[in-house]
């Protein structure tokens, strides 16, 4: 297994996108957040076609703390059902990589 992940979500304010990044900084689970505004998202829900103006959470975090991630996401978030995904970072500079663990939580 990889050590460390992106992990994607949105959000549908940058208000409530910033609440969930420094909620899951100040609890060392992720090292950093992107937060990117005004995007465009087009999907079904429920059957129903939607197309909304989102902001995108971009989160960097060892992978051994994603279901914590997870828990954390699900009490902080307004949806029902946010979007988490992780990618495994295969590669990257040692120093950042470094820097993500001293960051985070270790147990």
């Amino acid at each position: 297994m990889l050590s460390h992940s992106i992990l994607f979500s949105t959000a549908p304010s940058e208000a409530e996108a910033a609440k969930i990044a420094k909620a899951l900084i100040e609890k060392k689970i992720v090292a950093c957040v992107n937060i990117v505004p005004k995007i465009r998202s087009i999907y079904s829900w429920k059957g129903k076609l939607c197309d909304e103006t989102e902001t995108m959470l971009i989160m960097k975090a060892r992978t051994e703390l994603i279901d914590k991630i997870k828990a954390e996401l699900k009490t902080l978030h307004s949806y029902e059902c946010p979007e988490l995904i992780a990618v495994p970072i295969s590669d990257g500079l040692k120093d950042y990589l470094n820097w993500i663990d001293e960051s985070s939580i270790h147990f």
